[in-house]
Parts: structure tokens; C-alpha cells; sequence
């Protein structure tokens, strides 16, 4: 009966540590949305504003990574 108590608190808190990936997933729409209306809107500054939004993607994706990890290991550490 314990084991099994511990074993769903183990599974909502790898839930609930994911809950932070959706910042990272809105972050890249949010970068890409404005990349395309910059784009849009000024097309031969492309290269700088396309180099700034890989940036920023890469910085919100990292985000939801350190999710997947804290994730993984309430997972299987603890």
C-alpha cells in the first residue's frame, strides 16, 4: 500500500515538473511569430533577426529541458 502511495506522488511530481516545458514551447512560437513579422516587415535584416531568433529558441528550449531532467530523475533517482 505505501509503495504505492510513493509511487503516484513520484508520478504527479514528474507531471508537475513538466508543466514547465509549455513556457518553453509558447517561448519558441512567441520568437518565431516576431522573427516572421521583422522578416515581414524589413526583409533585408533577415540574416540579423534570423540569427537572434535561433538564439532565443535555444535559450527557451533549455528551459524545457531542465524540465525533462528534474522530471527523469524524480523519475528514477528518487
Amino acid at each position: 500500500m505505501e509503495g504505492n502511495i510513493i509511487e503516484a506522488a513520484k508520478l504527479i511530481g514528474a507531471g508537475l515538473a513538466m508543466i514547465g516545458a509549455l513556457g518553453g514551447g509558447i517561448g519558441i512560437g512567441l520568437s518565431a511569430h516576431g522573427a516572421v513579422q521583422g522578416i515581414a516587415r524589413n526583409p533585408d535584416a533577415a540574416g540579423q533577426v534570423q540569427t537572434n531568433m535561433i538564439l532565443g529558441i535555444a535559450f527557451a528550449e533549455a528551459v524545457a529541458i531542465y524540465c525533462l531532467v528534474v522530471a527523469l530523475l524524480i523519475l528514477f533517482v528518487f
